[in-house]
Formats: C-alpha cells, sequence, structure tokens
C-alpha cells in the first residue's frame, strides 16, 4: 500500500469514526434531547437522505473534470459545517437545514472517496484497496458509536453537542489528509479489462445517456439496488421493526445485533478476501445471495418459530452475522467491479451512479419495509427470501455480460504463457504465443512456480 493509499484510508477511517458518533442517536437528539419530536425527527431523517439523490446526479460529472480530490475536500467541509450546526439546532429549521447540508456533504464524499481508491490503485491491488475501506469503515463506525454511547446523556443537551464538534472534527481531519495527497495522473491509470461495450460508451461522448447504452453497467446498478434494498435497507427499519414486534425481541438486543454484525465483517473480512479474490466475481455475489437467503430464514424462524424467547433471540442476532458475512464477500467484489467496468474518463460517474442507487435503495428499503415487518410478518419474510433469491440469479446472469478478466481479475495476473519442449534433439523451447482475450504474456521457464495473485508487497514509506 502506498503513502497516499495509506492517506486515504486512514481519513476514511477516522471520518467513519465520527459519522459512529452521531448516527445511531440522530433520531433521539432530535425527537427528544431537543423536544423537535418524532415527526421533526422523521423529516430530518428523510432530508438527509433526500439531499443525496440531489447531488449525487452532478457529482461524478464533476469528479470526472475536476478530480476527485478538490470534490472529496469539498465534501467534507461541507459535512463539517452541517455536523457543528446539527450541535446547535434548537429549532425545526435549524435541524433540518443542518440535515440537508450533512447529508449533501457525505454523499458527495463517497464516490469522490471511491475514484481515489481506483486512481491510486491497479487491477492487481484494487480488490483489496476497496476491502480495506469496507474494513476500516466499518470499524471506524463500530468503534465510534460505542464511544459515542458512553458519552451520551439525554440529560445534558451539551453531551449531544460534544458528539456532533467530534464527528466535524473528523471530517475536517478527512479533508486535510486528503489535500495532503499526491494523485498520480488519471490519463496514466486507465481501467484496466474495459470491454468492448464500455469502449462504445467511451467512444459516445460520456453522459448518462452513454452509461445507460453500458449494458453490463446497467445490469450491475440493478442488482446493487435489489442489495442494497434486501440488506441495508431494512436494519434500522423493516428488520428492526419485525424483530421486536414478531419476534418479541427487546429494543437493546437490536444494538447488540448491529454490533454482531461489524464484529462478523471486521473479524472475517481478510479471510474473506482470501478465500474470494481469485474467484469469478458474480458467483460470489450470487454466493452472498443464497447466504442473505439462508439470514432471512433464520429471520423467519426467530418470528414465527414459535420457540423460546432466548432461542429467538439467538436466532435475530444470527440473522444479522449472516448478513455481516455477505457484505465482507461484497466488499471485494461489487465495488471494484463498478471500476474496472468504467471508462478512464468516467469513472467518476460510473461511481457516482452506483452510489445513486445505493440511496435509491436505502429510500425505498424502508418505507416498504418497515410497515411489512411491523405488521405483515409471514409475507415479510417471504418477500426479501425471494429477494435475496433474486440476487443470485442477477448476478449470474451478470456474469454473462462481462469478460473473463472482468468477472476474475486474477487472471490477468495469473496468465503465463508457458514454453512447451520441442521433442527434436538440441530444439530450444517453442515460441510463446498469447491466450486470445487475456492479458499480454510474460514468457515463464518450464516448472517455474506461477505468481502469486494480488498485490505485491511494498516497503512502507
Amino acid at each position: 500500500m502506498g503513502a497516499a493509499m495509506r492517506r486515504i484510508q486512514a481519513g476514511n477511517a477516522l471520518s467513519a469514526f465520527g459519522l459512529g458518533f452521531t448516527v445511531p442517536y440522530l433520531y433521539v437528539y432530535v425527537a427528544q434531547v431537543r423536544d423537535l419530536g418524532a415527526g421533526t425527527a422523521g423529516v430530518v431523517l428523510a432530508v438527509f437522505a433526500m439531499a443525496a439523490l440531489v447531488v449525487l446526479p452532478f457529482t461524478g460529472r464533476i469528479i470526472d473534470r475536476r478530480g476527485p480530490l478538490p470534490v472529496l475536500v469539498s465534501g467534507a467541509v461541507l459535512a463539517s459545517v452541517g455536523a457543528l450546526a446539527m450541535g446547535f439546532s434548537g429549532s425545526v429549521p435549524a435541524a433540518v437545514m443542518s440535515a440537508a447540508v450533512l447529508g449533501a456533504g457525505t454523499a458527495v464524499m463517497q464516490p469522490a472517496l471511491a475514484t481515489m481508491i481506483v486512481w491510486c490503485s491497479s487491477a492487481a491491488t484494487r480488490t483489496r484497496a476497496f476491502a480495506t475501506q469496507f474494513f476500516l469503515a466499518n470499524l471506524g463506525l463500530g468503534v465510534g458509536g460505542l464511544v459515542g454511547g458512553q458519552i451520551v446523556d439525554q440529560d445534558r443537551p451539551g453531551s449531544f453537542t460534544l458528539l456532533f464538534a467530534v464527528e466535524a472534527a473528523m471530517f475536517l481531519v478527512l479533508a486535510g489528509m486528503a489535500a495532503s495527497v499526491r494523485l498520480p495522473r488519471p490519463a496514466a491509470f486507465a481501467v484496466s479489462a474495459l470491454s468492448k461495450e464500455t469502449d462504445a460508451a467511451r467512444r459516445a461522448g460520456g453522459g448518462v445517456r452513454a452509461l445507460l447504452r453500458h449494458r453490463a453497467m446497467v445490469r450491475l446498478l440493478g442488482l446493487g439496488f435489489v442489495v442494497f434494498f434486501a440488506c441495508y435497507g431494512q436494519f434500522e427499519s423493516g428488520l428492526a421493526a419485525y424483530g421486536t414486534e414478531a419476534a418479541g425481541i427487546d429494543p437493546s438486543t437490536l444494538g447488540v445485533a448491529l454490533a454482531a454484525n461489524t464484529a462478523v465483517i471486521v473479524v472475517a473480512q481478510f479471510v474473506v478476501l482470501r478465500l474470494v479474490e481469485r474467484r469469478s466475481r458474480t458467483r460470489v455475489i450470487a454466493a452472498v445471495g443464497l447466504i442473505w437467503t439462508a439470514a432471512w430464514i433464520v429471520a423467519g424462524y426467530a418470528g414465527l418459530g414459535h420457540g423460546s424467547t432466548t432461542m429467538a433471540t439467538a436466532a435475530f442476532i444470527s440473522t444479522y452475522a449472516l448478513f455481516g458475512l455477505g457484505e465482507a464477500m461484497l466488499a471485494p467484489t461489487v465495488a471494484p467491479l463498478v471500476a474496472d467496468l468504467a471508462p478512464t474518463s468516467m469513472v467518476g460517474q460510473y461511481n457516482s451512479a452506483f452510489a445513486l442507487v445505493k440511496q435509491l435503495a436505502l429510500a425505498v428499503g424502508p418505507a416498504v419495509g418497515g410497515p411489512m415487518g411491523a405488521s405483515l410478518h409471514g409475507p415479510y419474510i417471504v418477500t426479501f427470501v425471494l429477494f435475496s433469491l433474486g440476487i443470485t440469479v442477477l448476478a449470474l446472469r451478470l456474469g454473462r455480460r462481462l469478460t473473463p478478466v472482468q468477472d476474475r481479475p486474477a487472471l490477468a495476473s495469473a496468465s503465463r504463457v508457458v514454453a512447451r519442449r520441442v521433442p527434436a534433439a538440441g530444439a530450444g523451447a517453442e515460441e510463446a504465443k498469447p491466450v486470445p482475450g487475456q492479458a499480454e504474456p510474460v514468457p515463464e521457464r518450464v516448472g517455474s512456480v506461477p505468481e502469486q495473485v494480488g498485490p505485491v508487497p511494498e516497503r512502507v514509506g
């Protein structure tokens, strides 16, 4: 990992740490601490999400024109202003405006960070880079939430102001660390393994129309929507409502379940990475669909199995843990695939499009899943079992649209032409010929050990 990547990843972890301070407590802060009511708290959360939908359609084009660095710094500063303003919001207009600024800033940061990771990585190291980003983000959120929980006091509004001040400071730290990064020139870092379809999109001049003509990317966007809708969109809405209403889970258990989810991600991320980085990306995603299908079946047992409270609680926590395992498998597959599908001149727009689909799913998911999880318990489980199976089907169909190297990046690193010996005496090795559809081969001696797939270790400093 180079110096630029280390700074990017460190800034990402610190900003996640700051978010962890406030995200779990935003509803309580607005509704109870500031005494603005549950309705206002709902509006604040909705505005926070809607702000992302407003800014993301424009973010990608700015990233591709100006580069991700100024966009990331601007987004971090904007988020810092929003977080600090939220800490002092004592009225409805102030809370809503602060949520809009905070939501817009954090939304802009997502595709900018992803594009910086693409610029600072190669096809061989990109999978590990995005897995590291996901690992550090979850670690930061988990630790931030735990530390924030020890600070907050519902009877002391000042304790919440301190949390938002820490969050604002972390965003400024991210901006400072990002500003110190010397990014490589994008022209020197062409995204590898572009398909003919992607090249056609690039020749078309870029823009939304070119992206929509890229069928593999459109399928990936559809798959991404289902992934975020069936998992992340349910964590704090439908699944939480189902657990407390159908399974009779104590509300405090929701925190334990989320902690189990984070723990599985943190513990399993790099173990999973070693297992999946040489395998087909779409088959890994398809396997995630099956794992999440099992998770929803376990959740069904928790609420509909008529077992003891202890068994229901254990099953419910296991559901979140299984979701965490699937998330750990997605981290090194989906985001790098977006980067590998994008033409060099449209990396920002592709990342922004995927972030926009994610936000749409996170907005629709609670709206659909919340009421179902609270009252339609059986249909709720059946619906999301089907959505999880849909992930498997969509992933396998996407695999047909990808080149072999896009689906298995290890092929680009592992492809070698092994010279064959000619039986005639004194004859040398036969001339090596490249394998069609693979990266340019490097001659290799007969019997030599193939080069290890994955990033080459790099000295620190």
